[in-house]
């Protein structure tokens, strides 16, 4: 299993099968392709390549407008190669890239860079200048450079019944455990340890809060969670605040806290990732700390329910 970041510096692959896409999420719907792609390269005798393109598209071609990634590249990366391709190549997405024709980027990107076996792509993938390449071009060129087209047909990306749209829309509602079925996996957020005002601990509830480690990842829904929390190799149940702590502050300052049950090292400045488990309930303002204390009680009993703790 491999890692390429430039593909001016690639190996000679063995008769590569290849997909190609941005696999965001790296949801059940793109584990139907990597299972094939899979398939198809043992079959065939040949070697698994993905090609992912970074950074993601819309981030080139509308700049203004904000994008939420389900998954960084680091945990993209991991994801793909867990799935069993053995190549990943990973494709920047430059303006020179944007504006190759669909004709260019089948002869000049895919077959004189990869010399591909054959192509594994959905019934429904674009590519090139204005979207123009897809699956019909891909076939229409194949003889003239000797690789064979695999399509996924559309009855098993219904069947997955999943898209990284999709995906999105579970969790900016805050639907984690929606999510997680789609995703084949409960969604994860990494991030370091800062200071904060140290309000939980003096209400018995002192918090981990958490800046996350890539700012373009999507943050779930306001509100309090059931968690799991991945930290130096150990796992921990703890619950989750996301919001901008109205009984305390009325600044509009988003937050993201977590109480670890049992845990009290010293972590400022650690790494640590959330595993979203459950939304327990929506981000309250209470009239006093003693009721927002008695809350977080019931919801440390809910969490920990919820977890099986």
């Amino acid at each position: 299993m491999a890692i390429y970041y430039s593909i001016s510096d690639l190996p000679a692959f063995l008769n590569p099968v290849i997909t190609i896409g941005t696999f965001d999420g790296v949801h059940q719907g793109h584990k139907v392709i990597l299972k094939k792609v899979s398939e198809h390269a043992k079959a065939t005798g040949g070697e698994s390549v993905l090609l992912t393109i970074e950074p993601h598209p819309r981030k080139l071609i509308f700049p203004d407008q904000p994008i939420h990634i389900l998954t960084p590249l680091d945990k993209k990366l991991q994801l793909v190669l867990e799935a069993g391709i053995q190549h990943v190549v990973v494709v920047p997405f430059t303006k020179e890239f944007a504006e190759l024709s669909a004709e260019e980027y089948i002869s000049d990107f895919l077959v004189k860079t990869f010399h591909p076996g054959a192509i594994v792509i959905g019934y429904d993938h674009h590519f090139g200048h204005d979207r123009k390449g897809d699956i019909h071009l891909l076939k229409k060129m194949q003889s003239q450079y000797g690789f064979d087209v695999v399509e996924i047909p559309a009855q098993l990306i219904d069947e997955a019944a999943v898209s990284s749209t999709k995906v999105r829309n579970a969790i900016a509602a805050g639907q984690v455990e929606e999510a997680a079925q789609m995703l084949g996996r409960s969604y994860t957020l990494a991030g370091r340890v800062q200071k904060g005002a140290q309000l939980g601990r003096r209400i018995g509830y002192p918090t981990a809060n958490i800046m996350p480690a890539h700012n373009e990842q999507l943050i779930p829904a306001n509100g309090v969670y059931a968690i799991r929390v991945l930290y130096n190799g150990q796992t921990y149940n703890a619950m989750l605040n996301i919001g901008y702590r109205p009984t305390v502050s009325t600044e509009h300052t988003l937050h993201i806290e977590a109480h670890i049950f049992n845990f009290s090292a010293d972590v400022y400045g650690e790494e640590m990732e959330i595993v979203f488990v459950s939304r327990l309930r929506d981000e309250q303002k209470f009239g006093s700390l003693d009721e927002l204390k008695g809350q977080l009680k019931k919801d440390e009993i809910a969490a920990k329910e919820t977890l099986g703790a």
